[in-house]
């Protein structure tokens, strides 16, 4: 089995395209009590797979160089999986609460690799 890290992207575009913000509040409530229950289920359904359960992400820091500095991306979240290909872990990702209910973008999937030179675990 290999591990692969999935973050979940939420970018600007895709909240302004949504109707999450315009709708009335209680249906966008109701609505995100559906995503939590929803997000919930698919957490259980893939338990096996889960490494990491992750979560939500704050603001962003960069260090470089030239110090540190705030800045933005469209990370929102993350979990780590095993699955037995990347073709296999992407695929638990199709039709995901994140973009099917919540107004999120889309979830990106990368093997975590093996630190050259390193003794594999």
């Amino acid at each position: 089995m290999k591990k692969f890290l999935a973050i979940y992207i939420g970018t600007a575009s895709s909240l302004e395209g949504s109707e999450w913000y315009k709708m009335d509040e209680a249906k966008r409530k109701q609505l995100e009590s559906s995503g939590i229950k929803a997000w919930g289920e698919w957490m259980m359904a893939n338990q096996a797979a889960i490494v990491e359960q992750g979560g939500p992400l704050g603001k962003t820091k960069r260090t470089a160089a030239q110090g540190v500095s705030d800045i933005k991306n469209s990370v929102t979240g993350y979990v780590v999986i095993r699955a037995e290909s990347h073709e296999a872990a992407a695929g638990m990702f199709k039709n995901h609460p994140h973009f099917t209910i919540f107004p999120g973008d889309s979830v990106e999937i990368m093997e975590c690799l093996p630190i050259p030179g390193q003794p594999q675990r």
